[in-house]
């Protein structure tokens, strides 16, 4: 999924300068395993990216870059495990929606996503997508709607968890629509596309992520 070597040597630059006390890099830096935590469930567009772009900065840093899924409530549980580890660079987290979403949802987070968590690059560029099941008589996003509006709450759609933007692009297109449909929560989005493929939901609000390329 990673297009372009230069991305990868731009990212090591900026981590080579990130999370080390006192502003400055360390020369040593790295000198030991890096550990990346995906805040979800392996599968999912986080998992999908996360783990090549593992693989090129272990290639890139000439240390090992390990892979931590640590999914639950709606990322941030690896939010938080990321914003109260140690300060020196070893540990990252690929960042999702949920940094900015978050506050927002929740009356309290356990970590400040502005003050716990510094931004590094930008890796990727998601877009939300809408599918449905082949049983679903509807091609075209104004026939789904049309459906939906004769079938009132008789439609449901996954998501990968209260809160991830699979959940709230349809809750989105519910409210600008005045259609119904029932919300069904997975762990992940690698699961709500199981369940979309089994036939168990209709309509999944999926990710499509664009790997960002070096200028």
């Amino acid at each position: 999924m990673l297009r372009s070597g230069r991305f990868a040597a731009g990212v090591l630059a900026a981590l080579m300068c990130a999370g080390v006390a006192g502003g400055a890099c360390a020369q040593s830096y790295p000198a030991r395993t890096v550990r990346l935590i995906l805040p979800f469930p392996p599968g999912g567009p986080s998992d999908l990216l996360g783990r090549p772009l593992a693989q090129r900065l272990g290639e890139q840093m000439g240390v090992q870059v390990v892979v931590d899924n640590r999914p639950g409530a709606g990322g941030n549980i690896g939010l938080e495990l990321a914003a109260k580890a140690p300060p020196d660079g070893y540990t990252l987290v690929l960042g999702a929606p949920p940094l900015a979403i978050s506050p927002a949802l929740y009356a309290k987070l356990n970590y400040d996503p502005q003050k716990d968590l510094a931004p590094i690059s930008l890796a990727a560029v998601v877009h939300n997508v809408l599918l449905v099941h082949p049983s679903v008589p509807a091609r075209s996003l104004k026939e789904l709607i049309q459906l939906a509006r004769n079938r009132p709450g008789k439609l449901n759609y996954g998501s990968g968890g209260v809160g991830a933007t699979s959940h709230l692009a349809p809750e989105l297109l519910q409210s600008l629509t005045g259609v119904k449909m029932v919300h069904v929560p997975f762990k992940g989005v690698g699961q709500a596309v199981v369940g979309l493929v089994s036939g168990e939901v209709d309509v999944l609000g999926a990710c499509r992520t664009y790997v960002r390329q070096a200028p």
